[in-house]
């Protein structure tokens, strides 16, 4: 979907009759091959994926709007189809700066994510799609390098190979599911009602039942890699702890639970990041060769 298809309707949606001029606040937000995002004023548009499953969208909306206190509810309950693809609609919301890294809110996302863990999963849901995005961003990592041979490639994918098979999306989570986000990072929280309102999460493309400490495993990675300080790391899992998040245990090491998912994330990071350093023709940056040499720590791992 091109962006000006999805201002087209989303312009007609907000402002239904003749058309005129507005001084309604626009923007592009997202423009990917899996995902346009328009805002026009106080709506925002997504169109999702090509081939997006109506009926498990669907599913994941009615989630998301039966829990307001933790996701963000969307405008309307069912996608409409608009130039080819699905369309939802949501209130705008303000996002984390990016600018102030200080001011990361590590406790609300723990927080949201405890709630969602904890609540029961008294409705069909797919999967959580965590795990088959792992394992998509290592199949595109290796049709790249049928371009372009990478050596730093080699230890990744070596890594992704010693992982169980639940954590490459090949057999069904250990244990039993909850109620999981499926993608979190501090780009998935907004405020709202923006600029000021309670802490939200956003996107319910990956939302289903699966292993809640993928939700974790982000983080847990960055920890790991050296890119996310340890009293920010700690901030985050104090808050899921205290909040009484299921997916580890209240106290002591978490890492025997978050070890498996957070090398899944850890290659995930490396093979995107090597995917996009061989589009652009240049070696890997200062982040994207930490969680590169993550992946050589974890290859030669007994």
């Amino acid at each position: 979907m091109t962006p000006d298809a999805l201002t087209a309707h989303l312009t007609s949606t907000a402002h239904p009759g003749p058309a005129s001029p507005c001084a309604c606040p626009t923007g592009l937000l997202a423009d990917r091959p899996d995902a346009t995002v328009l805002r026009h004023g106080d709506t925002v548009a997504k169109a999702h994926a090509p081939g997006t499953d109506p009926v498990a969208l669907a599913r994941r909306l009615a989630v998301a709007a039966a829990l307001p206190d933790v996701l963000l509810a969307p405008r309307a309950p069912t996608p409409v189809l608009v130039d080819g693809r699905l369309v939802t609609h949501w209130p705008h919301g303000a996002p984390v700066d990016r600018d102030d890294p200080d001011a990361a809110p590590w406790e609300a996302a723990a927080t949201l994510l405890a709630r969602l863990h904890r609540t029961p999963l008294t409705t069909p849901l797919p999967p959580m799609r965590g795990p088959d995005k792992a394992a998509a961003a290592t199949e595109r990592l290796r049709k790249a390098l049928e371009a372009t041979p990478c050596p730093d490639a080699a230890p990744v994918l070596s890594a992704w190979a010693a992982l169980p098979g639940w954590a490459r999306g090949e057999a069904p989570a250990p244990g039993a599911p909850a109620l999981c986000h499926g993608d979190l990072h501090l780009g998935q929280l907004v405020r709202h009602p923006a600029p000021d309102g309670p802490w939200r999460l956003i996107d319910v493309d990956d939302l289903g039942a699966g292993i809640p400490a993928w939700d974790l495993a982000r983080p847990a990675a960055w920890y790991a890699c050296g890119l996310l300080p340890p009293e920010e790391w700690s901030r985050f899992l104090g808050a899921y702890r205290a909040a009484g998040g299921p997916a580890v245990p209240p106290d002591g090491d978490p890492w025997p639970v978050l070890d498996v998912p957070a090398r899944a994330l850890t290659v995930q990071t490396a093979a995107l990041a090597l995917t996009k350093a061989l589009a652009a023709g240049r070696s890997p940056d200062e982040v994207e060769q930490a969680v590169v040499d993550a992946c050589a720590r974890m290859a030669t791992r007994p």
